[in-house]
């Protein structure tokens, strides 16, 4: 399958070409439930052989696990043929049982517990650990991750880390080794827009890659992030399309939004939008793969995938075509904002 591609150069130092559909690899780690080795390598075979050439990766996934896993499917494909990328900002470590990490989140997962660490050294050894785990001899891009109120638990505590990031030269790591050409491009792998948008006024990022914030039901990243990064040549990764679920599997009951149970607004939201999906013949999940796509900043949508039914439901996605007059059709509704790019 040709899958369409996207050329990012910010600091013309050659850029990446990013596939409009890139594989996010949390999924892989065993995230929310256990799948196998052969599980795992079946989806990833399923994702490169109809044409996607972006993988996202972390640390945290699995505690080492999602890493691990593309290191034989990544060995032997021409380097040039693929983009990667990782995280920086925790260190997974040896741990007992008892205090092993996402006990109900990561299933049959090393013991390791995380241990957040956004200085200098604390990324230096991360990278070199990532290194380690996936077995490469470049890594693109190097995300910081999650320095936001999402994982930290407050504006105090995401505040905190960022100024650790910034004041523990963790940030003059990655420039190091941006500016090294060990990797190709800098950013930040973050729930919220707005702990992007500081990141981005105080320091010289390549890419954010953005999880479930620019969506079908969340626009408000229009306000004022959006137009910087369109400004300064920055391009955005977006995680989490479907906002945990909801967007791909419809206002049915049980379905997820932001790792919870879909509140009723959210429910009765996502039953207007695919009311008009239904209209024009589309699918929910189309149309919500899509749309970021519609901005000019952004390069590629990663949604995870945990076996080859939901890679191949993906990969439909990106290649749908989908009629301008669906876009109209939720503006004039009230379901998309009308500054939102079409």
């Amino acid at each position: 399958m040709d899958l369409k591609t996207r050329h990012w150069d910010r600091i013309n130092n050659g850029g990446l070409t990013f596939t409009e559909l890139g594989f996010g690899t949390a999924p892989l780690g065993n995230l929310y439930r256990a799948i196998t080795d052969d599980e795992a390598r079946a989806t990833l075979d399923g994702a490169w052989n109809n044409g996607v050439r972006y993988f996202d990766t972390a640390p945290l996934y699995g505690l080492g696990l999602s890493e691990t896993r593309l290191n034989p499917f990544l060995r032997g494909k021409p380097r040039n043929d693929y983009v990667l990328s990782t995280k920086v900002g925790r260190l997974i470590k040896p741990c007992a049982p008892e205090y092993r990490t996402g006990v109900g989140k990561w299933f049959d997962v090393p013991m390791r517990r995380e241990h957040y660490d956004y200085s200098y050294d604390g990324v230096m050894r991360s990278f070199e650990h990532s290194f380690s785990r996936l077995g490469v001899d470049r890594i693109d891009i190097l995300y910081v991750h999650d320095l936001c109120i999402f994982t930290h638990g407050s504006k105090e505590a995401s505040d905190m880390r960022i100024e650790e990031f910034f004041g523990g030269r963790g940030y003059d790591a990655m420039v190091s080794l941006r500016d090294q050409g060990l990797i190709t491009a800098i950013g930040g792998g973050i729930n919220e827009w707005e702990v992007c948008q500081t990141l981005a006024e105080r320091g010289d990022f390549d890419l954010f890659l953005l999880a479930g914030r620019y969506t079908l039901l969340e626009q408000t990243a229009l306000d004022s992030f959006l137009p910087l990064c369109e400004s300064r040549g920055i391009g955005i990764v977006t995680g989490g399309p479907y906002n945990s679920g909801i967007l791909a599997t419809g206002a049915r009951k049980g379905a997820w939004y932001n790792y919870d149970p879909a509140p009723q607004d959210v429910i009765d939201r996502v039953t207007a939008i695919e009311r008009v999906c239904q209209a024009h013949n589309v699918r929910l999940v189309d149309a919500a793969f899509q749309f970021p796509l519609l901005h000019p900043a952004h390069v590629t949508v990663i949604p995870g995938g945990q076996g080859v039914s939901e890679m191949e439901s993906n990969l439909a996605a990106a290649c749908a075509d989908i009629p301008s007059a669906l876009w109209a059709d939720l503006k004039s509704e009230g379901l998309m904002r009308e500054d939102a790019p079409t």
